[in-house]
């Protein structure tokens, strides 16, 4: 680890990632490597999780894709300094603000999307012109050794290394001083790579999870909104930061959106879960049983522990005492719980740690507007689940608990540079107010530009 950060941290210095032309090559060639690589990378998704071509293309390789696109295409603006107002007080000059790279990062990536979770915030830091070591998740091991063959052969490890491994080799790595450390994962984990981060005072992101809540309002398209939730529940069987986790549902509407929940679950999966994603290992599968255990089970329930398969399984009658409420669920199961008004589901979900995505069904700008302007969260949609992720033309990211920082498109860019502020002076004119000896008049003068 010292010789790796070492090498980085002189080849950063020597000053050869700092050209666009260097920056703009790197993206094309990693755009490039991705398009050879999409068999390998679709075996090892199948391997590792059991996704199906479509999905892993869908939420992975084509994302990265996409989000490489785009910061292609944008590269040469973002770079450039940008021109800034400058106060009556400080002419003749030019202000300006210079985006530089931090210097050495480190990308820790999760495991359940190994691919578009280690590659995305890779684009920001080549972007802003760092130099990487990448740390992809040991649970999914497949997709980290095609990641580390893939940028074996087009960038030396001085400039991008990737460090296969577990623990043992977290640990090593956050010893080791780096100049910016973008995370993505648990709470848990969040919390102790930010203790290790300050003892450097380096600056960090924090991409971590939560119970995000989706509100069944009654005044919802019951059954878009049930096919729309199960799309967001069953992709990569829950195993998503932004899934939702637990629903809100007007008791007025419930009968009817669980009928349609389940039938939309019905079509989804017409011959059988035989392409379903499954939960990563033995753990966690055991883990998300667990959850269910003495809980009211409507629809699915039925597993695999061989192929660690769990079905989408409905929960009725859940409280905010139960089990499957006291931890992020991060598997297939759909807690239901009652309201009778807006304002109790609001003060539900302020009661709780802000979530990372908020979902929210309904037909009502009014109830819209005041869901929105009364609860804190990263980032959600009205009327839909997930796909606010999907996009590089806004921020990703959470708040309080749910994380730290924002970062797609421009804010991966932003998130890996340092701005730097510049005023040039002119030396034709010198304002002499700002000099000793001071003087009454100079204070008058003063006040008139300052106030």
């Amino acid at each position: 680890m010292d010789k790796i950060v070492k090498a980085q941290r002189d080849f950063f210095l020597s000053g050869a990632t700092l050209p666009y032309e260097f920056r703009l090559r790197a993206l094309s060639d990693l755009k490039a490597a991705i398009q050879r690589h999409q068999a390998d990378i679709c075996e090892a998704m199948r391997a590792d999780l059991n996704k199906s071509e479509l999905e892993a293309y869908m939420t992975e390789t084509g994302m990265v894709l996409d989000e490489l696109g785009y910061a292609i295409r944008h590269l040469k603006r973002w770079t450039k300094p940008q021109r800034k107002p400058t106060p009556i007080a400080q002419l003749p000059s030019r202000s300006f603000v210079i985006s530089e790279p931090y210097g050495v990062a480190l990308i820790m990536a999760p495991w359940n999307y190994p691919l578009e979770l280690c590659l995305c915030p890779l684009i920001g830091a080549i972007s802003a012109g760092n130099c990487v070591v990448l740390k992809p998740s040991a649970y999914a091991p497949a997709v980290s050794a095609v990641i580390k063959k893939m940028l074996g052969e087009i960038f030396p490890p001085e400039y991008v290394a990737v460090i296969e491994g577990g623990r043992e080799q977290n640990d090593a790595l956050l010893n080791q001083r780096f100049d910016y450390i973008f995370f993505t994962g648990s709470v848990t984990v969040g919390k102790l790579v930010m203790e290790r981060a300050a003892k450097n005072l380096t600056p960090i992101s924090l991409e971590l999870g939560g119970k995000s809540p989706v509100i069944v309002e009654k005044t919802a398209n019951i059954k878009l909104a049930a096919k729309r939730l199960a799309f967001g529940k069953c992709l990569n069987a829950g195993q998503t930061c932004i899934a939702p986790d637990y629903v809100l549902v007007d008791r007025s509407v419930k009968k009817a959106f669980v009928d349609a929940l389940i039938t939309a679950i019905k079509e989804f999966f017409p011959n059988g879960y035989d392409d379903y994603v499954s939960i990563v290992n033995d753990k966690h599968f055991q883990r998300v049983m667990g959850l269910m255990q003495g809980e009211k089970v409507v629809f699915g329930g039925n597993s695999d522990a061989a192929t660690r398969f769990i079905e989408p399984t409905i929960l009725n009658d859940i409280t905010f005492d139960s089990p499957v409420m006291q931890q992020e669920i991060f598997g297939p199961l759909i807690p239901l719980i009652e309201y009778d008004d807006i304002d109790e589901a609001i003060e539900l979900i302020q009661g709780r740690p802000k979530p990372l995505a908020l979902y929210l069904f309904t037909t009502s700008k009014e109830i819209e507007n005041k869901v929105l302007s009364c609860v804190s969260f990263g980032g959600g949609c009205i009327n839909d689940t997930m796909v606010h992720a999907a996009t590089s033309c806004m921020g990703f990211g959470g708040v309080g608990e749910s994380g730290m920082g924002s970062y797609h498109g421009v804010l991966s860019f932003e998130t890996f540079s340092h701005k730097k502020s510049i005023v040039k002076k002119s030396n034709k004119f010198d304002l002499k107010l700002r000099y000793r000896p001071y003087s009454k008049k100079k204070l008058d003068w003063i006040r008139k530009f300052l106030k």
